[in-house]
């Protein structure tokens, strides 16, 4: 069963320095769905050591959970995520976080 669009939840404003959560979640799909984050369009990486700027984050496709631990300026931005499972994908609207 492919998934359904995904919940999502992205801090409206995180002052610098802050944890912030954000948190995608469907329960439709079959078999489980595992979710992907995305910055303004570009995937984060599930390992934040490959990281393109020097954020600290810890991503948990199973969970669909994204932790910042200590926010800055760069991760301001459009944050969306996908879940996927065999049978397709689904994609929640993009929503801004500022920092």
């Amino acid at each position: 069963v492919k998934p359904m669009t995904p919940r999502c939840s992205v801090p409206k404003a995180v002052p610098v320095g802050k944890s912030a959560s954000l948190h995608c979640h469907e329960n439709e799909g079959f078999p489980k769905s595992t979710y992907s984050w995305y910055r303004n369009s570009e995937p984060l990486s599930p390992d934040s050591k490959a990281k393109s700027h020097n954020s600290s984050y810890t991503l948990n496709p199973a969970t669909g959970t994204l932790v910042f631990h200590a926010v800055h300026k760069g991760d301001t931005g459009r944050y969306s995520c996908i879940a996927t499972n065999d049978a397709g994908f689904a994609k929640c609207e993009e929503q801004e976080m500022e920092v």
